[in-house]
């Protein structure tokens, strides 16, 4: 049987800081940086469409990040710092993308992720 990912019904993992939230460096644990416009739109556009999307960090879920995503998401995602089979995606700025089962990565992409 296929799995839900392979089925297109699975989720999709967004990261924090850095991808939904602006950081520059650790500011403690209650800082949340400004919404970055680009990555809410598209978290909003899944959302609409019914798509599970999941904040996917590090970080320890606290009132702060449940505020900021109701503020501008709309609502409380699921919160995780795990992966399963049934991830779609993950989108994250750390993340360096390896072609399946080849061991290769994008060397321009994975210089950038180095040199932060």
């Amino acid at each position: 049987m296929n799995s839900l990912r392979e089925q297109g019904d699975g989720w999709i993992g967004v990261d924090f800081d850095g991808t939904l939230a602006h950081y520059d460096h650790f500011r403690g644990k209650d800082h949340v940086g400004a919404p970055i416009d680009k990555m809410v739109t598209r978290v909003r556009k899944w959302l609409a469409e019914g798509k599970d999307v999941r904040l996917f960090t590090a970080r320890t879920p606290s009132p702060a990040i449940r505020k900021w995503m109701k503020d501008h998401l709309g609502q409380i995602l699921p919160i995780t710092n795990t992966k399963d089979r049934h991830m779609q995606a993950l989108y994250d700025d750390r993340a360096v993308q390896v072609k399946r089962n080849t061991g290769e990565t994008d060397p321009d992409h994975e210089r950038q992720v180095w040199q932060k």
